[in-house]
């Protein structure tokens, strides 16, 4: 009676599970938490900061993509983070020929900083705009991307706006992983909320782009106040917030695209490094999420009940479905998913 009980109550964890993550997908799904194209209101200055580490495979991409906005005057400031590959001379290359760039030097790294944190630092330092839009190098823009960032500051008044990247994969190793990113956050979090709640708890931002009112950085700092911190741009989304300033996050559509990782390893070691952040940097809470969702789906399916094993596919399809299409993925890549699972299972 005591096991019967306990298989009764597993199941409902995991079903509970399954249908909390599908409703928050599929509110994320018909809220459409997407950065629209549009035209800002006057600017001013924007400044496009750049930090840059050995990566010569994709800082001219980058500064080509970036020189095509429109209906924005902006400069841009490349900081070469004491690369060794040809980063540099590739940037000082587009400097030659476009005033808008400069490309400056990064300093010796300070106890306590980590390299990102202290080079986006020096940037906003050496910047002049009204705005300060901080950019990864393995980034592409699209011409519409930075005044449609502006726009929405604008009419949100806003501090922060940071963007989530509409993810590129090539290889099935990239396959497996990539997707995990967004699957996570759109399970996990309902998007506007964001903006729309005030408590940090609420709280998400990627790195790969964040855009500042120029006042509001130099005010608080952001980088410096966070200069320890590997998962940096969470922990400023929730400084922003606990400093009562508006803070927002949106997916990028297709006006930003990267293709973070080249390989399956690659993907491992970089994720291996913040998955934990978003579960409050708790490993046991981490463990058990890891095996709500990965076990809780096993254990239904060897019940061998078919009706189970049905509603368990069903739910799981209308998830994949909700978050891929956000995310603008293949639709036929929801087949990978019991393998990406997985590969959570492995980085975590």
């Amino acid at each position: 009676m005591v096991v019967e009980l306990m298989l009764i109550l597993l199941l409902v964890i995991a079903f509970t599970s399954l249908i909390i993550r599908l409703s928050v997908a599929a509110y994320n799904y018909y809220s459409a938490p997407v950065l629209k194209p549009g035209r800002c209101k006057e600017s001013g200055l924007v400044s496009i900061l750049i930090p840059a580490r050995d990566e010569e495979n994709n800082i001219g991409k980058l500064l080509q993509s970036v020189l095509l906005q429109k209906d924005v005057s902006y400069e841009i400031i490349v900081l070469d983070d004491h690369s060794s590959d040809n980063t540099r001379s590739i940037a000082e290359a587009y400097a030659s020929k476009h005033a808008e760039i400069r490309v400056i030097s990064g300093q010796a790294l300070p106890d306590g900083w980590t390299g990102k944190n202290f080079a986006c630092h020096q940037l906003a330092q050496a910047a002049n705009g009204r705005y300060l839009v901080f950019l990864d190098a393995d980034v592409a823009i699209h011409p519409e991307l930075i005044s449609s960032a502006i726009k929405q500051m604008q009419n949100k008044n806003l501090s922060l706006l940071s963007l989530f990247c509409q993810q590129k994969t090539g290889t099935f190793g990239e396959k497996i992983t990539v997707p995990l990113m967004n699957y996570l956050l759109l399970t996990l979090l309902p998007i506007e909320l964001i903006e729309r709640n005030a408590d940090p708890i609420f709280s998400a931002a990627c790195g790969q782009f964040m855009m500042f009112t120029a006042d509001n950085y130099h005010r608080y700092q952001w980088h410096k106040c966070a200069r320890g911190m590997i998962t940096e741009d969470l922990a400023i989304m929730k400084m922003v917030k606990q400093a009562g300033e508006k803070g927002q996050g949106l997916l990028s559509g297709n006006l930003m695209t990267c293709r973070m990782y080249s390989s399956f390893n690659n993907a491992v070691n970089g994720f291996s490094k913040n998955f934990i952040t978003p579960f409050n940097d708790s490993t046991s809470l981490f463990i058990l999420f890891l095996s709500i969702i990965i076990i809780g789906p096993i254990f239904i399916l060897i019940t061998a009940n078919p009706y189970l094993a049905v509603a368990l596919i069903i739910i799981l399809t209308l998830t994949r479905f909700f978050t891929g299409r956000l995310s603008g993925e293949n639709i036929w890549e929801i087949l990978l998913h019991p393998i990406q699972m997985m590969s959570f299972l492995y980085i975590g």
